[in-house]
């Protein structure tokens, strides 16, 4: 419920942004207000679709009367060429169509760097997201994520405790006795540790973390690390992460770490190139 209140809000914040206090003067003044309107929904590149309630919102808030029907599902790829939702309605169709493609295209961008990520892996580990996210995108990033076959981790600061390098660093020798006192005052939330070298993951083992990062890492420490990992504690999930690039993912995965966290799913994936064409009138 919390998400689709952000998502409706974000879409109010959009229209507001796209029309000033003046409006659709192009539309108000060219086109007929009486008029009927169909158009398609197109991809112009392959990817995975995401984002159809957000596209419907902002329809539904810009040009009440409209209707938008939908011819495939989020999480569907989808071909170069292909037609994934016809829109009919009055003249305010096209005072919704860039605010709706904006939204559309990033987030079929998202899901579709994600499931690219998540095929490279096949199946061996999973791929998560971060919370490098654009302020007030949150919600809508995490579910491209989900969309594209990927994993969330932790939503915000509030739901997962995550131990950084600066944290360990002003923890010192009170590191176990702090750890013991969150877990008595939140207990069943899980603590993450990240570790840069061996005598961090050692201490992580020792504090009981319920999660390890193995933080910008070679080939060969990675190897490693997860072998002492797994015989110290076979339950503590290994997480990879860095500088993860597409090309080097299968790698990471065959190392058999649980998680594979990936930034760029959602601070840089490309947004895809979708348009919105009105549909010629037929002549009499």
């Amino acid at each position: 419920m919390r998400r689709s209140r952000d998502a409706e809000r974000l879409v109010a914040m959009a229209l507001r942004e796209d029309l000033g206090r003046a409006g659709d003067i192009t539309t108000r003044c060219f086109l007929p207000r009486g008029g009927r309107f169909s158009a398609v929904i197109r991809f112009k590149e392959s990817g995975v679709l995401c984002g159809t309630r957000v596209v419907d919102a902002v329809f539904r808030k810009a040009c009440p009367p409209a209707r938008v029907r939908w011819l495939r599902r989020d999480g569907q790829g989808v071909r170069a060429g292909q037609v994934v939702a016809r829109v009919e309605g009055p003249r305010g169709i096209l005072t919704a169509e860039r605010t709706a493609l904006n939204f559309l295209q990033k987030l079929s961008g998202m899901a579709t760097l994600t499931r690219r990520y998540a095929d490279e892996t096949r199946g061996r580990a999973r791929i998560y997201d971060t919370r490098k996210t654009l302020p007030g995108w949150r919600g809508l990033s995490k579910y491209a994520v989900r969309t594209g076959g990927g994993c969330n981790h932790r939503m915000g600061l509030y739901d997962m405790a995550m131990l950084k390098d600066n944290h360990i660093s002003a923890l010192g020798t009170k590191a176990a006795t702090l750890v013991r006192r969150f877990r008595r005052r939140h207990p069943g939330t899980p603590i993450e540790m990240e570790a840069r070298n061996e005598r961090e993951v050692r201490l992580a083992l020792e504090l009981g973390a319920d999660i390890i990062m193995l933080d910008n890492m070679s080939e060969a420490s990675l190897r490693r690390l997860i072998r002492l990992i797994r015989s110290k504690r076979p339950r503590v999930e290994v997480e990879v992460s860095g500088g993860v690039e597409l090309r080097k993912v299968r790698r990471l995965a065959l190392l058999k770490p649980d998680r594979i966290s990936v930034g760029r799913i959602t601070h840089s994936a490309p947004a895809l190139d979708i348009s919105m064409k009105l549909c010629p009138k037929s002549s009499d």
